[in-house]
């Protein structure tokens, strides 16, 4: 399969250092919630042959296909279709209580993105979809068709961080009114039209904003990761970790929150000593988010807006 060759995992080295001193103890699972291409999943059974895998994701085409790039591994490694807030119902199901890896690699997978027909991309024209899961679920084309005005707006400020959301959406209900969105390129075109001058000199592609904030909308993906982190967090057993890569700045802020959280004590303030049930749970271990390098971007492109945490499970949780 050539998007497989030529799909390069974003900083794989950095995950597989991360998780390394959690993944050589006798019986370690680990899990890779973005299964994606399996590139990530590969290298983790590859490097620790004693590890056992369990990979999610929603999309059933990734799902076949990192099926076959992960075949030779046999038992070893365990494919679910599952969102990766569905984390603890899959643990559940598979009776494991604690794992010793989490990874997250976020947002959409390079075949995604590759396969025109899903209509991730603005580069080029494709029906608008936009769902990582395309059996269920509404489409970019019936978001921008069918919502208020005023969703449209918080949606693209929101979750594109797009200052011209209002001119976007005035265009896109002055057209919609024609006719029905379908395709990306008509959309793109109405952003080249819609921004003032200035706005389309810099920062690449001018429609890169509202496609983010369609995807992360159609698929509900700030939700998701807002439940997902956490739960993350509790299937970890003592001494495990957990790497997470983020790719826009909603995503890393959220990541951030957890496990800065877990990081912290939560004594009521004043107490001279900390008992044991408001200690940390977490042990930051990185020092802010850590971007990849600049082989890694000249490597891949697609790694440019990573950006890379990971923290430690320190202690149980203790009943107060």
């Amino acid at each position: 399969m050539s998007s497989n060759a030529l799909h390069v995992p974003v900083m794989l080295q950095r995950c597989l250092d991360m998780l390394a001193p959690a993944l050589t103890q006798p019986g370690a699972v680990v899990v890779d919630c973005t299964l994606g291409l399996g590139g990530h999943s590969e290298a983790l059974l590859r490097d620790f042959p004693e590890v056992r895998l369990i990979a999610l994701d929603r999309d059933p085409s990734a799902l076949r296909l990192a099926g076959e790039r992960l075949a030779p591994y046999g038992d070893r490694a365990t494919l679910v279709h599952a969102v990766y807030d569905e984390l603890p119902e899959v643990l559940d199901r598979l009776g494991v209580p604690r794992v010793q890896g989490i990874l997250f690699d976020l947002g959409v997978s390079s075949m995604q993105l590759d396969e025109a027909g899903r209509g991730f991309a603005y580069a080029q024209d494709a029906p608008l979809d936009m769902r990582m899961d395309q059996t269920t679920g509404v489409s970019a084309a019936e978001v921008l068709n069918t919502y208020p005005p005023g969703d449209l707006v918080r949606i693209l400020r929101t979750y594109g961080e797009e200052k011209f959301a209002r001119k976007i959406v005035d265009a896109v209900v002055r057209e919609r009114a024609k006719e029905p969105f379908t395709n990306s390129a008509r959309l793109v075109e109405l952003i080249r039209d819609a921004l003032p001058q200035a706005a389309k000199r810099t920062g690449g592609n001018p429609a890169k904003r509202t496609f983010q904030a369609l995807r992360i909308e159609v698929n509900g993906e700030l939700a998701v990761l807002e439940r997902a982190i956490p739960a993350a967090v509790r299937a970890l057993a003592v001494g495990g970790r957990i790497a997470v890569l983020s790719y826009h700045s909603l995503e890393d802020r959220l990541v951030k929150q957890v496990l800065a959280a877990g990081a912290s004590h939560t004594a009521p303030p004043g107490l001279p000593v900390i008992p044991e049930q408001y200690q940390p749970r977490l042990k930051l271990l990185t020092r802010g988010a850590e971007l990849p390098t600049e082989d890694e971007i000249a490597e891949n492109r697609r790694a440019t807006p990573a950006r890379f945490r990971g923290a430690e499970r320190i202690r149980e949780e203790v009943a107060p």
